[in-house]
């Protein structure tokens, strides 16, 4: 699977899928229109090893729910990842087995140069 999930409001996501010139194979979500399935988001955790992995501490709901002073389990950032798009750490990439989460220098170039490479 060749999958991009992405916010298509987010100015970040947007510049990142224009780095990495994705080949036409590549299937892009937005996930404010098209909200993630609990296969979809399980099949992220089965690449990346956890749902805190996929889950944004840097989302503004993190911050006014207060959730960093609450002792969150793999089953929370499940569910709050599911109930809010804004949740998911993005741009979340899928290349075959392989995920890159979030948008750090580091990532997006580990990205573009597995995608590159194929």
């Amino acid at each position: 699977m060749k999958k991009v999930y992405y916010l298509k409001t987010c100015s970040t996501c947007i510049r990142i899928l224009k780095e990495l010139n994705l080949p036409s194979e590549f299937v892009l979500q937005d996930i404010k229109t098209e909200e993630i399935t609990v296969k979809q988001l399980e099949q992220m955790k089965e690449l990346s090893g956890s749902y805190e992995s996929l889950f944004s501490k840097r989302s503004k709901l993190y911050k006014e729910m207060d959730l960093k002073n609450q002792k969150l389990e793999e089953r929370d950032y499940k569910h709050y990842i599911l109930e809010h798009y804004t949740f998911l750490s993005r741009p979340v990439i899928i290349n075959g087995d392989q995920i890159f989460i979030g948008n750090s220098k580091n990532t997006v170039a580990a990205a573009k140069e597995v995608i590159r490479a194929k």
